[in-house]
Formats: structure tokens, C-alpha cells, sequence
């Protein structure tokens, strides 16, 4: 896609500073997604690397991944469950595109290419992986009242199922993921902007991850200064095990 034509596509994204409209916010990230993807699909023909660096690209993750905008929102209402989900996805999507970047398909791991692009491009998916986290636990607290104000005939086993799965799986994806940005940031700076991510939002997973959950992740974040060479990263995550572990 030129780079002109990608320009303008990130004009028509551009919202005022004041704005505090999740669905707005929601679609500029859905839609940079698709163009974020475009550029790549454009680089893979080429057998390229994609430039993260580069401005206009840039610019579009600063649109998928924008935390000034997702801070500014009006506090979780269950409303969010119409749109919060989406913005996930693209957010989602959108960091499997370069963490996966040039993988070789099959049953086990590309590890060097993984291990190539958690290396270059580790500032983005420390700022990935710091935004998704801060999503699911707005999440979090949207999906009860969500739930609480549909009426009867719509609380279908569907939904209640998904969303346990979703309360379910919460735990193994901050163990993952997280424990992965922080193993591998080659800067301390990547690896303290996520243990941060879940000292901000400790509150929210000591009340909403399931007690056997909790103690899981409180057991697996045992040895912090085994994996977890930074003294403030050190600090933040245990800052969130010390919240899981008060709850009774």
C-alpha cells in the first residue's frame, strides 16, 4: 500500500484529543488493524521485515494500542461488552502479525523466528501485551454487570459459558504472556511497563480470578528473582501476588 494512500487512511482515524467514545475508539483500532495488515501482507511478498519503526506504521499501532485514549474512557460499564471484545481482537490480531512474523508452519514452534522478533521488535509487544492485559481487565469488571442487566430469557447457557471460559483462561493468559515479555525484554524498561500493567490492575484479579486460579498464579510467580532480573519489575509483580494472596 503506498505510503501515501496509508496517510490518509490514518487521517480518517484521527479523533479529537477529547474524545471518550469506546465504540470510536474501538472502530480507528479495528480499522488500522486492517491496514496494519495490509502493510504486511504488502512486506511478506517482498520477503521484507516490517519497519514498526517507520511513522506511518508507527502511527498505526499507536491507533490499535492506544492507552491515552483507553485511559480517558468513562469508567467500565457493561455496555462495554458490545464493543471492548472488538477492540481486543484487533489489539490481538494485530501482535500475532510481527511476534509471528516469517514462522514456519507446523506442529512445534519457529523458535528462531519467534525468538528474532521478540528480540526486534520487543518494545511493541511489551506494549501490546501491557495495553491487552489493561483491556481484559476492564473486561473483567464489564462482563458481571453486563450480565446482571440482561433480562432472564437472554442469560442463554452460551453466554454464561463463555463468559466462565473467559474468567477461566484469564489466569493462563497473564502467565503466559506475561511471563514471556518480561523473560524475554532485552530492555528493563519493556519488562517493568508490563509487571506494571499488572500492578495497576491487581485489584481487578485478586476479586475476579477463580480461587484455584489464583493460586496458581501465585505459586507459578513464586521464584520472581529467578526469571525476573529486574528489581522494580520484581516489585510490581509481587505488589500483585501480595493482592492476589490477601483475598479470603
Amino acid at each position: 500500500m503506498p505510503i501515501v494512500r496509508i496517510l490518509l487512511v490514518l487521517l480518517a482515524f484521527a479523533s479529537p484529543v477529547f474524545a471518550q467514545d469506546g465504540i470510536h475508539e474501538m472502530v480507528a483500532a479495528r480499522d488500522a488493524a486492517k491496514t496494519f495488515k495490509a502493510y504486511v501482507d504488502g512486506v511478506a511478498k517482498k520477503d521484507g521485515r516490517p519497519d514498526l519503526t517507520r511513522p506511518d506504521v508507527a502511527a498505526m499501532l499507536g491507533h490499535i494500542y492506544d492507552l491515552e485514549a483507553f485511559a480517558a474512557l468513562p469508567p467500565p460499564e457493561g455496555s462495554d461488552m458490545n464493543w471492548l471484545p472488538d477492540w481486543f481482537d484487533a489489539a490481538n490480531q494485530t501482535h500475532k502479525l510481527f511476534i509471528f512474523y516469517g514462522a514456519k508452519p507446523g506442529p512445534q514452534p519457529d523458535l528462531v523466528a519467534l525468538q528474532r522478533n521478540m528480540t526486534e521488535y520487543g518494545d511493541q509487544y511489551a506494549t501490546a501485551i501491557g495495553f491487552m492485559i489493561r483491556v481484559m481487565a476492564r473486561e473483567a469488571v464489564a462482563i458481571p454487570m453486563f450480565w446482571n442487566e440482561l433480562p432472564p430469557e437472554q442469560r442463554t447457557r452460551i453466554r454464561e459459558e463463555g463468559f466462565a471460559g473467559f474468567r477461566r483462561n484469564s489466569a493462563v493468559y497473564i502467565l503466559s504472556t506475561v511471563c514471556a515479555a518480561i523473560q524475554s525484554a532485552s530492555k528493563p524498561a519493556n519488562a517493568r511497563l508490563v509487571a506494571a500493567t499488572l500492578r495497576d490492575t491487581r485489584d481487578v484479579w485478586a476479586d475476579f480470578l477463580l480461587p484455584q486460579d489464583r493460586a496458581r498464579v501465585i505459586a507459578e510467580l513464586a521464584d520472581l528473582p529467578k526469571w525476573a532480573p529486574d528489581e522494580i519489575a520484581r516489585a510490581d509483580l509481587g505488589a500483585f501476588t501480595a493482592a492476589l494472596a490477601a483475598v479470603n
